[in-house]
């Protein structure tokens, strides 16, 4: 593999932000991959250094569009966080902390061969596999840390659970599903589906709440008490 920072093109390089295949083998592919991105994101929506992404072109030779990959998901710390249409390394100067990737029939070789080897090279600190329906990865749910230039795989605690120090997450296996709670505060990142019944849930305590405080009002009204009198 070249120096992918400092490799020069020879003329214009085209480097395409998509190869026409679909983002996911399977609708429960492609759900998990999008919840554990949106979790991620809602994470770190707060800081400004950190990059979330996922089925994103990552390109890591300057002048070699075929040298590219697209991790399922990726968190990259210490850049800017803002959309992107594909991620070029030598432009941004970091690789991803954090890679995780949702196996499939289609990509499990792939997985565990190519991608990871290619993870390892890169520099990626920690490269993790999900297997949502358990046929092809065993066990479903496997991490590997960067030691020295060799990743080391991590060991599971007794409910298959994994720790991502880079994430400061405890991945857990619930059902198809992959459920990442916050290491120092046991609170779970919320899904896409669990964000819209918390956010639906909040309005309908805050119109509950002004429902009641009308009613007060009325009720004070039919005593003859003006409810604004000692407002201020």
């Amino acid at each position: 593999m070249r120096d992918p920072l400092h490799a020069e093109p020879v003329g214009p390089v085209d480097y395409p932000e998509s190869d026409g295949e679909p983002m996911a083998e399977t609708d429960l592919h492609r759900d998990e991959m999008v919840a554990l991105i949106a979790g991620l994101k809602g994470r770190y929506e707060s800081r400004s250094d950190v990059y979330v992404a996922g089925n994103l072109f990552f390109y890591y030779e300057k002048g070699n569009p075929s040298a590219v990959f697209a991790p399922d998901t990726m968190v990259v710390f210490g850049v800017e966080q803002r959309q992107r249409r594909t991620y070029k390394l030598w432009e941004e100067g970091r690789v991803p902390d954090f890679v995780l990737e949702i196996s499939s029939k289609k990509t499990s070789t792939e997985d565990e061969g190519n991608k990871m080897v290619l993870c390892r090279r890169l520099g990626v600190r920690e490269y993790f596999l999900f297997d949502p329906e358990g046929d092809y990865l065993e066990p479903r749910l496997q991490g590997y840390r960067l030691v020295g230039s060799r990743y080391r795989r991590l060991a599971p605690e007794r409910d298959g659970s994994l720790a991502s120090e880079s994430l400061g997450v405890r991945f857990h296996i619930e059902g198809q599903s992959l459920r990442a709670v916050d290491v120092t505060t046991g609170e779970p990142l919320l899904r896409p589906e669990e964000e819209r019944h918390a956010r639906h849930a909040a309005e309908r305590a805050r119109d509950e709440e002004a429902r009641r405080a009308e009613r007060y009002a009325a009720r004070l009204r039919e005593l003859g008490v003006d409810p604004d009198d000692g407002d201020e």
